[in-house]
Parts: structure tokens; C-alpha cells; sequence
């Protein structure tokens, strides 16, 4: 489940666009958005940023329909980072909003969507900047981590005993097909935990339920092969999944 990130307790919030959510959008029937936002700025969580004018486009003015602008909620941390994403016109969000395809919100810590608060807690790994978001509603919590979670902030009382926690399973060390083994100085050791890793944290910060996300074609692993390693404490995602919290 790259693509089609989290709608979240009836806010129509979805995270990140990857290049294919324009297609997972149709094929998941998702009938309005309202809010967007970015974990980090990697070139799979953002390729797709267009979608935003795809979505509320009105081809006869090649402005936005007003009552679908679609609200970007963005740390400030990330703020003038995205503006680095540019097509020869300049920066794809000024161009956006200047359409009036986005309202541009950034906020410091925290904030609220509709029903649901958010908190932003970023992710200690120097430049690149990555966050870990916590969703509240009526006392459900949900942690969203997918990727590059490492060193996971494991110390914020918001991350604990949450209702769900959305996180990439890490490196699996064994049982990959064709008998791959990853080196001890391959690059994703820097941003990922092991397998065993991530289950220690999870068992640390006492997630009541665990989905993992994000699952990566060079683990060497089908579907299937994850569906076999799923007990009552964790599931392996696909595209189109819906959770109840």
C-alpha cells in the first residue's frame, strides 16, 4: 500500500500522492477530498501533486471549482521545502494555489481537520525531513509512520497505546525468495528498521493494532507471503483497504 494513504475518519484527509493516485482514486470510488497532506517530500509521495488539479479543475476557466479547492495542511518545516518542486513556470504549489486548486495551511505542531485533531512530530534524521502524524477523534488515536521512521519518537506520549498504528514492516533479514540477503551497509539500514526492530517498537509503545504499509517490490515478497505472516496482532495493507478504528 503505496499509494492511496489514509481518509480518516470521515475528514476525506489523504496523505501524500504518489504518481498512480489519480488511477487508485477512480478505481477506490473516493467521492470527494478535502484535505491533503505531505510525510515527506521523497519523490514517491509527491509525483502525483497534480492530482490536486485533476480533482477540482473546471476546464472552462482552467480555474479550480471553488467548492472543490482542496485544503493542503503542511508543517512549516515543509513549507518552503515544497516550493523546490517546480515545473518551468516556478513552484508547482504557488501555481496551484494560484488557481485556486489548493488553500495552503501550514501550521507548527498541531492542527485540526473537520473533526479530527492532528499532530506533527518530526522525525530526528538531520536534513531529510520526515513526520510522524497523530490523528485524534472522540479518543481513538491513530500513529501514521509509513516509512522513513527511524529513529521512531518513540519517547511522545502521543505515539503511546495508540488505537492503530500505520507503519512499514522494515527489512526482513530471512526468507526472501531467491536467497537475497541485505548487505550490512545497504542504504536503507539508515532509514529502516528490521523486521524484529519494528515489532519491538510496536511491542514498546503498545499499539493495539498494527497495519503495515508501504510494502517495497525488492523485499522479494508477494502478497501472499505476507498474508502468511499475519497473526491477530498485525495485517499486511493492499490498495483500496478500508480499517475501522
Amino acid at each position: 500500500m503505496r499509494a492511496l494513504r489514509l481518509f480518516f475518519m470521515t475528514s476525506n484527509l489523504m496523505i501524500d500522492t504518489p504518481t498512480e493516485i489519480s488511477c487508485l482514486l477512480n478505481r477506490s470510488r473516493i467521492p470527494r477530498l478535502d484535505y491533503l497532506m505531505f510525510r515527506h517530500l521523497d519523490a514517491d509521495h509527491v509525483e502525483g501533486f497534480r492530482v490536486v488539479e485533476q480533482v477540482t479543475l473546471d476546464f472552462l476557466t482552467w480555474r479550480a471549482y471553488p467548492q472543490k479547492q482542496i485544503c493542503l495542511l503542511l508543517p512549516e518545516e515543509l513549507n518552503d521545502r515544497l516550493r523546490k518542486i517546480q515545473s518551468q513556470y516556478g513552484p508547482l504549489v504557488d501555481a496551484y494555489e494560484k488557481r485556486g486548486f489548493i488553500r495552503l495551511a501550514p501550521f507548527l505542531d498541531n492542527v485540526q481537520a473537520g473533526p479530527v485533531s492532528i499532530e506533527a512530530i518530526s522525525v530526528d534524521r538531520g536534513e531529510q525531513m520526515a513526520f510522524v502524524y497523530v490523528f485524534e477523534k472522540r479518543g481513538r488515536r491513530v500513529v501514521y509512520a509509513p516509512c522513513d521512521a527511524k529513529p521512531f519518537p518513540e519517547h511522545r506520549v502521543e505515539v503511546q497505546r495508540p488505537d492503530l498504528l500505520v507503519i512499514q514492516p522494515g527489512i526482513f533479514e530471512t526468507g526472501l525468495r531467491h536467497r537475497f540477503r541485505y548487505p550490512l551497509d545497504h542504504t536503507s539500514r539508515t532509514t529502516l528498521y528490521t523486521f524484529e526492530q519494528t515489532l519491538e517498537v510496536v511491542a514498546r509503545i503498545e499499539a493495539r493494532k498494527i497495519l503495515f504499509v508501504h510494502l517495497e517490490e525488492y523485499w522479494h515478497r508477494s502478497y501472499d507471503d505476507y498474508c502468511a505472516l499475519e497473526s491477530d496482532a498485525f495485517k499486511f495493507a493492499h490498495d483500496g483497504m478500508q480499517v475501522v478504528v
